[in-house]
């Protein structure tokens, strides 16, 4: 079973989600979920706790193709893209990178690590929302927000982290031929100073490292460690987004 889509020129995508704005009967948050990747991408959503699962939680989106999410009020959670995904007619299978349990639906499940996520908060005056690589990296991607209040800035890691891996941290394709996602220093090593715990769990104590350093120095918009710079976080009302994967392709 898979979600039916359309392949739309960015442009026009745009054009459909300004209509969507202006439409006075459509009023929730949408989050527009683009592939511009030469690739398929299984995108896989888990809700925070409390909220409701969307799309089953997973669907294939072939190259050049959106699907739009309706989110509801005060919804948070966290959307990832998997990569080198293979499910049979009832949807088990195994990604290369993010895979969620072995379904194509994750439905609740999060992605296995090292996978580049984005989270967004939904709330009554503000939402937040930010791209981490803090469970690591497999696939470039973008949050931009559309017709939003406020500051209202983009957020991503677009460049592509897997060419510029550390060998420790690479996660290599099954002929071993290339780099298909690079781990977090955390879970490469499960070291309290890596994962800011034990006695390294707190901003003061717990700094960037040689590794986060060079994540942060690739995609300075994005999470690179958990106590990373708050800036990291980005913030606007009212508005609805354009998650986009592979951006710069």
């Amino acid at each position: 079973m898979e979600v039916m889509l359309r392949p739309l020129p960015l442009t026009l995508l745009f054009l459909t989600l300004f209509l969507t704005y202006i439409s006075v009967e459509v009023s929730a948050t949408t989050i527009t979920l683009y592939n511009k990747c030469p690739h398929p991408v299984w995108p896989g959503i888990q809700p925070g706790a409390g909220k409701p699962i969307l799309a089953r939680g997973g669907f294939k989106l072939p190259p050049t193709k959106s699907y739009t999410l309706h989110l509801p009020s005060l919804w948070s959670g966290r959307l990832w893209g998997r990569h080198g995904c293979s499910f049979d007619a009832t949807g088990k299978g195994r990604c290369a990178t993010g895979d969620c349990g072995g379904s194509l639906f994750c439905n609740g499940i999060g992605g296995s690590p090292p996978a580049t996520l984005a989270e967004i908060t939904l709330g009554s005056d503000q939402d937040f929302y930010d791209v981490s690589l803090v469970d690591g990296y497999n696939l470039p991607i973008a949050i931009t927000p559309f017709k939003g209040r406020g500051k209202c800035s983009p957020a991503g890691c677009v460049s592509d982290l897997n060419v510029m891996c550390p060998v420790g941290l690479q996660v290599r394709s099954h002929d071993k031929r290339s780099v298909v996602a690079c781990k977090s220093a955390c879970f490469a090593f499960n070291s309290p100073r890596y994962c800011c715990t034990g006695s390294y769990g707190s901003p003061q104590s717990c700094k960037p490292t040689a590794y986060s350093k060079i994540f942060k120095a690739a995609c300075p918009r994005a999470y690179s460690y958990a106590y990373d710079d708050p800036t990291s976080i980005a913030t606007c009302t009212g508005g609805s987004y354009v998650l986009t994967f592979c951006p710069h392709h």
